[in-house]
């Protein structure tokens, strides 16, 4: 069996699947031979021509480079550098746009020929066989060369991977693509230079064969091959069928080699190397040469071209230039310019973009050559794309996959392996651009590539570091832990073979636990056990078993027997101390009872200059209208009230607060405290009263205007009910329920709070009686009056009206002393339990009243004749009230007297008591009798 190299050389060639059979249009450009483009006004050089990194600058604005002069190094080995195509100065170095579908802009660098065209000076080597592989690789490198087939990887790292490893080199001169005619001008006319550069090659790699596997549709180049490879064993010149696209690299190598390279994968992997004619040709210049890459032929087709052809074009010269110097007439309604062929190549944004490495056509068709692009359709599923795949793959899903941005499915079928060569668009009868979706899939899954790689990279670092400052922690916390034995040990030895740092450790301990567990001890104590302590610690570094604890027990003999005397002591103290209590209760209480005394003292002094103004201004008004008289009497009555109220309220909060504060530290102060609840009551009651204020002067206004007599009447009354009202509180509250309540004290507390609060309710319900039966006024010294002027016997009633309430107020405070007198001796058992029942005794007794009060009011506007008959009634039981005030009031000195001997402090108290009354009971006659002058 003949093996693969014997098989190659007897002729044989085989085909790659799918494939098509496009218009090739290649005869417009080859009728001319290749010509020479002149200098433009402009060069744009872009810093990155290849695949991989852009060199590092060498050069700045304003420089004057050199035809040839290095404008960047190489830094990585995919690094390619540019040279200065021609002499000039370098205006600027900034973003120009290039030649990529995207149309973006990359970093340029601007020249301004000089048209000297002055070479820089350079280093042939026509005997490369005398340099060794590598340093031809360098040469290659330096030379700035790129693979020219539309790759554009770097050739010097290219021939590097396959050293020693490359079995066949194929020379690419298929130049599939319809319209291009690059390849074929070339090896028409430099047919030498690229046999010479195959030889250059083959020192680098020494192959078993070399191919050139050109189409058969170039005869004449491969006349001008086959003659200058002639002597040549190793160069095999192969001609095959024309079929789209054979000239890509894999398929090139399954038609000349039947050899498929893996997905994935690389030519030199399966021992193959393919390289394009332009570049071998470039290789050539360089070595026997020494001249960079700084031109190339171009391709200048279409029929807005009135002269297509090849050219020698520097790179870096505008698109325009070319345009301009070769007849291009640009299609008014569809004008286009297409970078490389109709199937790969891509549309330019405008005729600014330079010529690169790349760039081998520049095509200018018409709309009626090519028609523009139509509208995409929905894909029909017909698989013609498939069977057109060169590559074998499945067009269809990946345009689905890609359009939905699954690009991981893209991946999974294998869409790295396209070779974007259009076939599949070409045949597609729904006018889809499949190739711009792969093209655009291939950057996203690139980017993300790129992406990912750098988060790794990031991540690596990350835990690095992190893994580095583990480490100096755990560095210096060893030096730390090091070094703190070094000083133990070091103390250790110097105290002696004891361990310094930890006694001290615990000493404080110790101390701290000590300080928690025992009370604060007094300075002579703790010095003592301070010297205990010492003592002890002397002990332990002399090295003694037992320590000498006498000091010690002595301290606890000392803090016991503290103990014991500070027991004793409380114990001595406690019943001075309850003695001291009651005593304080019995002094509070007196004190409380002196300040009851002047609250109400100032309480009668304010009602009795706020009546006087009151009286006074209505009678002023009551010469002028009856009804205002009975409106500002009803309003002096509520401010009366008012200010009373408030005084009140002022004097009882001190006795609470301070009863409050004692009834804490004594039982028997609790009298007090419910003194504080039944004053608490009066003001809510009194509050109630003070809005019951607008009935009566209702009622003044309806009995002024109707009868003077009936106002006449109503004084008569009232003065009656305040003379009446204040002689029975006297007579009844101030003395009875203390004479009736001491004796029984002394048995029984409880009863004798029983016994008050009766004697209260009892008062209080003749004082009601008494006010419903008494009704007959002095009609005789009123009528005259009244027959006289109404007016004035309306002021005499409001005025009697004010001074009836005065006294209802009056009688109302002087009710305190009494409860809270019998109260303070009553509680002792419970003190709760008898307020609460003296405050209900007394709310039952105002309910009373008030119902009474109503009655008796409905009651006196009947008739005048009942009135009249109870004039004496009233006269009598004003007489009896006095008698049995005076009677009262000598009593109650008496007994203030005798009770005084055994204690002077209740003797000056039961005085200022005494005196208090006295003056109470002068200013009341006082008032009377000027209320009867006025009258």
């Amino acid at each position: 069996m003949l093996s693969l190299i014997e098989q190659i050389k007897s002729g044989k060639i085989w085909d790659f699947p799918g494939g098509i059979h496009p218009p090739e249009n290649k005869k417009q450009s080859t009728k001319t031979p290749l010509a020479e483009a002149k200098i433009p006004d402009e060069l744009i050089l872009p810093l990155k021509q290849h695949i991989g990194r852009a060199g590092d600058l060498l050069v700045e604005p304003g420089m004057k480079v050199l035809k040839g002069q290095p404008l960047t190094r190489c830094n990585t080995a995919f690094t390619v550098p540019v040279h200065a195509p021609t002499s000039g100065i370098i205006t600027a170095i900034e973003p120009r746009t290039v030649a990529h579908p995207s149309g973006l802009a990359e970093p340029c660098i601007v020249i301004q020929p000089d048209f000297a065209d002055q070479w820089t000076e350079l280093f042939p080597q026509p005997n490369y066989r005398d340099q060794s592989p590598l340093d031809l690789i360098e040469l290659v490198r330096k030379a700035g060369i790129s693979g020219m087939g539309g790759a554009g990887f770097p050739t010097a790292r290219k021939i590097e991977s396959g050293q020693s490893k490359i079995d066949i080199l194929i020379v690419n001169a298929a130049e599939c693509e319809p319209y291009i005619t690059a390849d074929d001008a070339l090896m028409r006319e430099y047919a030498d230079e690229i046999i010479s550069g195959i030889q250059i090659v083959e020192h680098i790699l020494a192959p078993k064969l070399t191919i050139i596997g050109i189409e058969d549709n170039k005869p004449q180049a491969v006349a001008a091959l086959e003659k200058a490879a002639q002597g040549f064993d190793n160069i095999v010149i192969r001609v095959v069928p024309t079929k789209y696209p054979s000239g890509g690299a894999k398929q090139l190598i399954k038609i000349l080699t039947n050899l498929e390279v893996p997905s994935g994968g690389r030519s030199s992997d399966i021992g193959q190397m393919v390289m394009n004619v332009g570049t071998i040709q470039a290789i050539k210049r360089a070595i026997f040469d020494g001249e960079p890459l700084i031109r190339r032929v171009v391709t200048l087709t279409g029929k807005a071209f009135k002269r297509p052809q090849n050219v020698w074009a520097l790179l870096g010269t505008p698109i325009q230039s070319l345009l301009d110097e070769f007849g291009y007439k640009e299609d008014k309604k569809l004008p286009r310019l297409i970078m490389g062929g109709p199937l790969m190549g891509f549309t330019l944004p405008h005729a600014q973009v330079p010529i690169t490495k790349i760039a081998n056509c520049i095509l200018a068709p018409t709309r009626r050559e090519i028609a523009p692009a139509k509208e995409e359709l929905a894909c029909i599923r017909c698989s013609a794309c498939a069977d057109a795949c060169p590559a074998s793959l499945l067009p269809q899903q990946l345009y689905w996959h890609a359009k939905a941005e699954e690009y991981e499915k893209c991946e999974s079928l294998d869409l790295k392996d396209c070779i974007e060569c259009g076939a599949c668009a070409y045949v597609c009868p729904s006018d889809i651009p499949l190739v711009q979706y792969y093209r655009q899939a291939k950057a996203e899954i690139r980017t993300r590539r790129i992406e990912a790689e750098a988060a790794e990279r990031a991540k690596q670092r990350f835990e690095e570091k992190k893994a580095r400052m583990e480490r100096d922690k755990a560095e210096r916390e060893n030096r730390f832990k090091k070094a703190a034995e070094n000083r133990r040990a070091e103390m250790t030895k110097s105290s002696g073979g004891d361990d310094a740092v930890a006694a001290a450790i615990a000493r404080v301990k110790a101390q701290k636990a000590q300080a928690a567990n025992e009370p604060q001890v007094k300075p002579a104590v703790a010095a003592a056990i301070a010297k205990a302590k010492a003592k002890q610690a002397e002990a332990m570094q002399n090295g003694a078993e037992q320590p000498d604890n006498s000091e010690m027990a002595k301290l606890r003999e000392e803090r016991k027997r503290q103990a014991r005397e500070r027991k004793a002591k409380a114990a001595q103290e406690q019943p001075a101390q309850q003695e001291e209590s009651d005593s304080n209760g019995k002094k509070d209480a007196v004190a409380a009872a002196i300040a009851r005394a002047k609250a109400r003292k100032a309480a009668q002094q304010a009602e009795s200059t706020d009546v006087q103004p009151d009286s006074e201004s209505v009678e002023r008004d009551a010469a002028q209208d009856p009804k205002k008289a009975a409106v500002a009497a009803a309003i002096a009555r509520a401010k009366a009230r008012k200010a009373a109220q408030q005084t009140e309220l002022t004097d009882v909060q001190p006795d609470s607060e301070s009863v409050e504060t004692d009834t804490a530290q004594d039982p028997k102060k609790a009298a007090v405290a419910a003194a504080i609840a039944r004053a608490k009551a009066r003001k809510a009651a009194q509050q109630a009263e003070a809005t019951d204020v607008q009935p009566d002067s209702e009622s003044v206004e309806t009995d002024t205007e109707p009868d003077p007599k009936k106002a006449a009447v109503a004084a008569a009354i009232a003065r009656a009910k305040a003379r009446k009202a204040a002689q029975q509180a006297e007579a009844t509250d101030v003395q009875p329920d203390s004479e009736s309540v001491e004796p029984d004290a002394a048995q029984d507390p409880k009863k004798a709070a029983v016994t008050a609060a009766i004697a209260r309710a009892k008062a209080r319900k003749a004082a009601q009686q008494a006010e419903s039966t008494d009704v007959h006024p002095d009609s005789e010294s009123v009528e005259p009056d009244a027959a006289q002027d109404p007016k004035k016997a309306a002021v005499a009633a409001a005025i009697a009206r004010a001074k009836a309430r005065k006294a209802a107020q009056q009688a109302e405070a002087t009710d305190v002393q009494p409860d809270s007198e019998s109260v303070e001796d009553d509680t002792e058992p419970d003190p709760k339990k008898a307020a609460v029942a003296a405050a209900i005794a007394r709310a039952k007794a105002r309910k009373a009243a008030r119902e009474n009060e109503i009655a008796a009011e409905s009651a006196e506007d009947t008739t005048d004749t009942a009135a009249e008959e109870k004039t004496a009634a009233v006269a009598s039981a004003v007489a009896k009230a006095k008698a049995r005030k005076v009677e009262q009031e000598r009593a109650s000195i008496k007994e203030h007297d005798t009770s005084g001997q055994d204690d002077p402090k209740k003797a000056a108290v039961a005085a200022a008591i005494a005196r208090a009354k006295a003056r109470k009971a002068q200013k009341e006659q006082n008032d009377m009798n000027d209320s009867e002058e006025n009258n």
